[in-house]
């Protein structure tokens, strides 16, 4: 091996933004223990008959149900990325996004027994999972959780907590906004390093996987189960305004990485 080649091995610099999102993770780690169970009400509980009670209530559960259905996967994609990821510092990294991950869904898990447990899983949310478990190379999986995934989802947890004050749920979701912002961070900074090496095939098939993403998600964005159909038809075309805009920054992203973006077709 040539000198040259020695030093590169050596240098480990490029890593040490990806470093800096693993000591940051250790810093904002806390445990479902730390919730305040018994303290706040789960979720809110609103005024009136117990059957229009019970329906926010379900409304609410639908609600945790989506978020629970998430974190499952997201444990299957965190799993997969510290199996397949070959650099010291992501391994390292990754460790601490499994067990994100895993709090995650220990948290929901416990919330969604308080609110009458496990209910009506959203397809799209199960097609995501299965392009981002089945996609072939590791940019293309770092490109479509924590590049794309990871950001889209952080405006729903503020939406959700804005929507939820003095309780548990809110609590968790801010929480996990602030969690899913470093997953996000980090996956910016690995796939930048990643790019610098990976051929010009590698970086047409992550837009070719944006372009098969970003329709899913756009329905699983919009999909709302029983429970919520009638909340969904009247707040429908804010969602959209709001999901487009959302889409247009995914796609900054991605061209703030040196993607070509030209080809990237967005569903609205």
């Amino acid at each position: 091996m040539s000198a040259e080649a020695v030093e590169r091995l050596d240098d480990r610099s490029e890593y040490a933004g990806l470093l800096r999102f693993y000591e940051l993770a250790k810093h904002q780690e806390w445990q479902v223990r730390d919730l305040p169970w018994g303290e706040l009400a789960p979720v809110p509980e609103g005024k009136g008959s117990p059957e229009r009670m019970a329906r926010r209530r379900d409304v609410w559960r639908s609600v945790v149900m989506q978020q629970l259905q998430a974190d499952i996967i997201a444990c299957e994609m965190a799993a997969q990325l510290l199996n397949a990821a070959p650099d010291p510092e992501a391994r390292l990294y990754y460790s601490t996004m499994v067990q994100d991950e895993s709090r995650h869904t220990e948290a929901w898990l416990k919330l969604i027994g308080q609110v009458g447990g496990e209910g009506e899983r959203d397809p799209h949310l199960d097609a995501l999972g299965h392009m981002f478990l089945e996609a072939d190379s590791l940019e293309e999986k770092v490109f479509l959780m924590q590049v794309f995934f990871e950001r889209l989802i952080i405006p729903r947890f503020r939406l959700i907590a804005r929507s939820s004050r003095g309780t548990i749920l809110e609590d968790i979701c801010n929480r996990l906004a602030i969690d899913d912002g470093i997953h996000h961070g980090s996956g910016m900074a690995y796939e930048r390093i990643l790019l610098t090496r990976a051929p010009s095939p590698v970086k047409a098939q992550l837009i070719d996987a944006a372009n098969r993403m970003l329709p899913e998600f756009a329905k699983h964005a919009l999909w709302r189960p029983k429970a919520r159909e009638m909340i969904g038809t009247l707040m429908e075309a804010r969602d959209r305004e709001r999901l487009k805009l959302e889409l247009d920054h995914g796609v900054r992203l991605a061209a703030s990485l040196g993607l070509d973006v030209s080809d990237v077709s967005l569903p609205f």
